[in-house]
């Protein structure tokens, strides 16, 4: 009697088991999405909205700000271990990329920016940071929801309606100001092609991305540019402590103002919307300094 209790409970213990494995095995069938940094975490949260079977994960924080010279850690290769596809921004950005390939040769990469051809090349270098324009972050969205309507092509319907949801809240937020060219003097290349969009003649002083520091020479030359250019805008990203655009309102009068780069936030998927309306409203500021 008590070898045929022991057994029945045996019995019990390895269906109880069984069930639970196979609600696992029911959540992990769910398509999974592994987006590289902050901008293309925002762009498949939209493009996700209520679908139900497919799961989105960020593998770099949200806040860790732009990829240059980043590490891969263990963390971010775990993500990816039962990742159905992985989207990166692309052009040179995701420095990284090859070891994910070379790690997981059969992961779908979805490249947001092939075929966009509107791009600023400084000498030999692509300027990577095309997702602050309003114009090539929209055909982002355009080449992922493509995409992801190929390798998952079940929500093919709710990915294209997303896609076009998403393109005419940002064109509804994308308020055009007065087309009058300003001069601005700025630190970081990712406002270049915002700049270009908005009508601002940008003046970027290049620093390296690990050493912000400028050279007293290079700074000397900077300051007697904007005083005889009679530059009276410092653009610098938004929360970013600057010393650099800190000494050269100091010794110019031009005044700093900030703008948002999208690229760290919540998981709030208006981020880029929010962040793009109150960048709108900053550049109606830099209009009245002409």
């Amino acid at each position: 009697m008590k070898k045929t209790i022991k057994f029945i409970c045996v019995l019990f213990i390895i269906i109880i088991l069984t069930g639970c494995t196979t609600t696992e095995q029911k959540q992990d069938d769910k398509f999974k999405i592994v987006t590289s940094f902050y901008p293309m975490y925002i762009i498949a949260l939209n493009l996700t909205e209520n679908v139900e079977d497919v799961t989105v994960e960020n593998m770099a924080d949200t806040n860790i700000g732009c990829l240059h010279d980043y590490t891969l850690t263990t963390n971010d290769l775990i993500k990816l271990e039962d990742a159905d596809v992985f989207i990166q921004n692309g052009l040179g950005i995701e420095t990284f990329i090859e070891k994910i390939t070379e790690s997981y040769e059969d992961l779908k990469i979805i490249n947001s920016s092939d075929n966009i051809e509107n791009l600023i090349i400084n000498g030999e270098i692509v300027n990577g940071h095309i997702w602050t324009s309003v114009e090539n972050y929209i055909l982002q969205i355009q080449n992922i929801s493509e995409e992801l309507c190929k390798v998952n092509p079940k929500n093919e319907n709710k990915y294209k309606r997303n896609a076009k949801k998403y393109i005419d809240k940002i064109n509804e937020a994308n308020e055009q100001v007065e087309n009058a060219e300003i001069q601005a003097v700025c630190f970081d290349e990712s406002f270049e092609y915002l700049a270009n969009e908005n009508n601002i003649k940008l003046t970027t002083a290049y620093t390296d991305h690990e050493e912000s520091s400028l050279s007293a020479e290079t700074l000397a030359n900077l300051i007697d540019k904007v005083k005889t250019e009679n530059i009276q805008v410092i653009i610098v990203a938004k929360n970013e402590e600057n010393k650099n655009a800190t000494l050269l309102q100091k010794e110019t009068g031009a005044k700093i103002y900030e703008l948002d780069n999208y690229i760290t936030g919540d998981n709030d998927k208006n981020s880029y919307i929010n962040s793009l309306k109150q960048n709108k409203e900053t550049i109606k500021q830099l209009k009245e300094t002409r």
